[in-house]
């Protein structure tokens, strides 16, 4: 009989698109998918590691495994992703419910993995696969309405802060042949959205033909016509006007650019070793919104960096008024060992004024978002429906081209339509409106 696998996923959307890669390579070997882990042989867990609170969320949920394994003692339980990359064979000595360990670029050796723990040996798989782009593997998708689509993997920057080139290697890009024909595969199969994924897209090169990520996008909108792309997470310090131009000139790739600033201080951004300063963040801003009207922008905030003084976060709200960001992902700052900050830069902010500062954050985005979605009642916009709104199973919920999430009457319209909508109302996260 074939084995039942679960797999829960954490973190980014890169983490979901790698579920998608393990998925198909988990099928080929004969292995069946379930959603409930009450039914599965297999759990494994795809985790992230660029928060602390969410490495305590994975010992969580294996502490919670360790109860299901005294009831079917036969499960088995696989670590993967980033967490085990980072902490590597010490997360068998953080948890003894754990069968196998694979790092992102592994993936591969997870059939092998599997059969050890069958027979009670713990493997672990954690090294760098400098070449592993997954390029061939046709991935499993769980929706059928949007799709993620890896274009690189790595990154080669060295924020002060961030694990990322230690939990996922350095840079290296799939080539553009192989991304441009799965979008033509995904939009010829009727998906309506297609987001193209990196951790800094910017950074994309093949270097067989030379096709840059501006060049990249440019042919991907023009193999899916009548879909919409997206893209994330450009870099501040590469963003070019070339980019800037290809979103501005192509109907359907998506007016919103997620650019992560993290602190408005050029203080900050020095020690954080980000790569520009304050003014040429705002330059870039210019370039933006002087190409591109109407664009959205959303970013990523740190309240409390090592050594962040009053004047410093003061510098972060001035920044945030002056931009107006239409979203953010904000967070104070937790110690990631190994980092350059866990070796060079006292964590000098005490919690207590970590988490004021983050409030203050948190309430300056939700006024200035709230603001920005108010201005838009009683404009009308096209909105992809994505899923039945939570409220109520007569409503739908979606988002705008500007990724602007809105809420409106089903009024006969399914998932996956393309919705004229009027705004009516709103509030700081959501656009209410009826269908015109």
């Amino acid at each position: 009989m074939a084995k039942k696998v679960h797999i829960r996923t954490f973190g980014c959307q890169m983490n979901q698109a790698d579920t998608e890669i393990i998925t198909s390579l988990l099928q080929d070997e004969g292995y069946v998918m379930t959603d409930s882990e009450d039914s599965a042989d297999l759990v494994i867990l795809n985790t992230c590691a660029v928060r602390e609170n969410a490495v305590e969320k994975i010992m969580n949920t294996l502490d919670n495994l360790k109860g299901m394994r005294r009831i079917r003692p036969g499960l088995l339980v696989g670590v993967i992703g980033c967490v085990p990359q980072y902490y590597r064979e010490k997360m068998f000595e953080m948890s003894d419910g754990i069968d196998f360990l694979a790092g992102p670029d592994t993936y591969r050796q997870l059939p092998l993995l599997i059969e050890n723990a069958e027979q009670g040996i713990r493997g672990a798989s954690l090294g760098f696969v400098p070449e592993e782009t997954y390029t061939g593997v046709e991935p499993v998708r769980t929706g059928s309405i949007s799709a993620f689509v890896p274009v690189m993997r790595g990154c080669n920057n060295r924020c002060a802060f961030c694990v990322v080139p230690f939990t996922r290697g350095k840079e290296r890009s799939r080539s553009a042949k192989s991304v441009i024909d799965e979008v033509e595969r995904l939009a010829v199969s009727g998906y309506k959205e297609i987001t193209l994924l990196g951790q800094n897209v910017n950074s994309y090169f093949d270097d067989d033909t030379g096709c840059g990520f501006s060049e990249l996008l440019d042919r991907v909108s023009h193999v899916a016509e009548g879909t919409r792309i997206r893209f994330t997470t450009s870099h501040p310090k590469d963003i070019s006007e070339s980019l800037v131009r290809v979103i501005a000139d192509r109907e359907n790739i998506c007016n919103t650019i997620h650019l992560p600033v993290q602190s408005g201080s050029t203080r900050m951004l020095k020690l954080m070793n980000r790569g520009h300063s304050r003014e040429e963040y705002l330059e870039k801003i210019s370039m933006i919104r002087r190409c591109i009207p109407g664009v959205t922008i959303s970013t990523d905030l740190i309240a409390g960096f090592c050594g962040e003084a009053e004047e410093d976060h003061r510098e972060t709200l001035s920044l945030m008024e002056e931009v107006r960001f239409d979203f953010s992902y904000m967070f104070y700052y937790s110690v990631r060992p190994g980092t350059y900050a866990a070796k060079h830069l006292p964590d000098d902010v005490s919690e207590k004024v970590k988490k004021r500062r983050l409030e203050e954050v948190i309430a300056l985005q939700n006024r200035i978002s709230g603001e920005l979605h108010a201005a838009e009642i009683g404009n009308v916009v096209e909105v992809l429906a994505e899923t039945k709104s939570k409220r109520s199973d007569q409503m739908l919920m979606g988002r705008t081209g500007t990724n602007r999430v809105v809420v409106f009457d089903r009024d006969g319209h399914e998932p996956g339509n393309l919705v004229t909508v009027r705004i009516l109302s709103s509030t700081s996260a959501t656009l209410i409106g009826n269908p015109e």
